[in-house]
């Protein structure tokens, strides 16, 4: 068993373990695990983090047989002294609230207060850097007092928690990569960041859709000082390949996204993939209503790369009538989605999420967005204004339409829309519906592509390949001229075969179709005098 599995493991375990006190407890599936679990979670990683970088700057805490009795040695300017060499990626812990100190005080009385108040305390001592923004100015830290949401044996259930937390330590993941904690935040989070009957940002991204997305925007290795955005950012699936494929230290992340669940998840990804410095762009709140990003003049903040998975679905009818304003007329420049008279949930909002997008790009920026295939072929309505303008303003790289069920918690089939305010010349479009694997994901059926498949789609998009059936390079006037359709199959060539044959060999297959039409109808005449004599015998009958 290689090193990086048996971490792995070990991390998936302690999940697991953590579920399983919650499950004790009465908390199995309620909506308060998800708390529990990410946040004792995310203390426990914290805690070793810091733990890690003392002994990396201090040789004798590293040697020490018990770190602990080896910290107390240091006076109180010492470790202060070394706190400061740390990395602002690194939360800062007081002694008093190290894992190991908790452990040592779980007999006591009221220990349940004594969990809480050590978590809130490492929340306040680490709220300037770690604390997510919502639009109304109020910072959500990281911790806040868990033992509230167990109705008894409250001192237990805290030192339940703790007795798992200290099975192993997590110094040695700290130099794994991104599709380590990749695995390990989809591992973590799994029960809790489900479809929800189609609610706002509450979709996981398959990494498929993630890779290719990443991997088409950013081909050069000369990318630096970048900003990436995503309007609805849900756990940050998007943004972590993105800001992998450019390199989490060149880039600087923004975010916005209504849902307080999916903020938390999001923190959560940016602590686990050294993202730390962009905690304080994520903000918790209605892009679509309330844009938060904005420049020093008021217009919105444009960004260099822009991913996006929007809701298709949403009723935004209670504040449908506040986008209709002058400040919004060029943002939405298509317009706004009419409110259905019955199923109001069912308001393509992604229109504006797109147009939103368009909107935050800067002169040389670029986009992928995930929109619902019919996007790309809608003959009329604010899709095809969207599509027009696409072209008119040569800000479109291409589209490649996935296969049906490449998520699991949607029939929807998808496609992903690339931008590219640079691309003034040919688009690619590619129709990679037919491959992947069909797989059963609990009740749904589900589209696997393996990696030679993504690579594939990767490639061929990369190098504006054509490839029969699969792609096409199309100019912006080919895509005028087919009334701005984004499908690739519309622009497929239909294959003709000719066979040379002679004249006598023509005549013989012409008399041979017609007698095959003769004797069929016959065959049909037949059959309808039969149905005629059989409904006759039935009346009378």
């Amino acid at each position: 068993m290689t090193s990086t599995t048996q971490f792995e493991t070990q991390t998936k375990a302690l999940i697991d373990d953590l579920k399983s006190v919650c499950a004790n407890y009465g908390l199995g599936n309620d909506g308060n695990e998800f708390k529990i679990i990410t946040q004792v979670f995310l203390y426990k990683f914290l805690n070793d983090k810091y733990v890690y970088e003392l002994k990396q700057l201090e040789p004798e805490l590293a040697k020490a047989e018990n770190f602990d009795d080896a910290l107390k040695t240091y006076s109180e300017d010492d470790l202060e002294m070394l706190t400061m060499q740390i990395s602002e990626n690194t939360a800062r812990i007081a002694p008093k609230n190290l894992l190991s100190r908790l452990f040592e005080q779980q007999n006591k009385d009221n220990f349940a207060a004594i969990f809480d108040e050590t978590l809130v305390s490492v929340a306040k001592d680490n709220i300037a850097i770690f604390s997510v923004l919502t639009q109304g100015g109020e910072k959500v830290v990281l911790f806040e007092n868990l033992s509230k949401y167990v109705t008894d044996k409250k001192d237990d259930f805290c030192k339940a928690l703790i007795n798992k937390l200290t099975t192993f330590s997590f110094e040695h993941i700290f130099t794994q990569k991104f599709d380590f904690f990749a695995t390990i935040f989809e591992y973590l989070i799994k029960d809790y960041n489900t479809n929800s009957g189609g609610k706002y940002a509450e979709y996981f991204t398959p990494h498929a859709v993630a890779k290719i997305m990443a991997a088409c925007l950013v081909t050069g290795d000369n990318v630096n000082n970048v900003t990436c955005y995503d309007p609805s950012a849900g756990s940050g699936t998007l943004l972590m390949n993105i800001a992998h494929a450019i390199g989490e230290d060149k880039c600087t992340i923004y975010s916005q996204d209504i849902s307080q669940k999916s903020s938390a998840l999001l923190r959560l990804n940016l602590i686990l993939n050294n993202l730390v410095h962009s905690i304080q762009n994520i903000i918790q709140g209605n892009t679509i209503l309330s844009p938060y990003h904005k420049q020093d003049n008021g217009q919105l903040e444009q960004f260099d790369y822009i991913v996006s998975n929007p809701p298709f679905k949403l009723d935004f009818s209670d504040y449908s009538a506040d986008l209709d304003s002058k400040a919004n007329k060029e943002r939405f420049f298509a317009g706004i989605p009419n409110i259905p008279k019955s199923k109001k949930d069912s308001m393509a909002i992604y229109l504006l999420f797109i147009q939103h997008i368009m909107h935050s790009l800067t002169p040389k920026g670029k986009a992928a967005i995930v929109v619902p295939t019919g996007f790309i072929t809608a003959q009329s309505g604010i899709d095809k204004k969207i599509r027009q303008k696409l072209v008119e303003s040569k800000m479109l790289a291409g589209v490649v339409s996935m296969p049906s069920n490449i998520f699991a918690t949607t029939g929807t089939n998808v496609s992903i829309l690339f931008l590219d305010k640079t691309n003034i010349k040919d688009v690619v479009l590619v129709d990679a519906s037919n491959l992947g694997t069909k797989v059963k994901e609990g009740k749904n059926q589900k589209t696997v592509l393996s990696e030679a498949e993504e690579q594939q789609i990767i490639n061929v998009f990369n190098a504006k390949e054509a490839k029969d059936d699969f792609s096409v390079v199309v100019s912006y006037d080919d895509i005028k001229a087919k009334n701005y359709s984004l499908s690739a199959g519309q622009y497929f060539e239909v294959k003709i075969e000719y066979i040379d044959i002679t004249a006598e060999e023509f005549a013989a297959k012409m008399n041979g179709f017609e007698s095959n039409l003769e004797s069929l109808f016959v065959e049909s005449k037949s059959l309808e005098k039969e149905i005629q004599m059989n409904l006759k015998s039935l009346k009378y009958d």
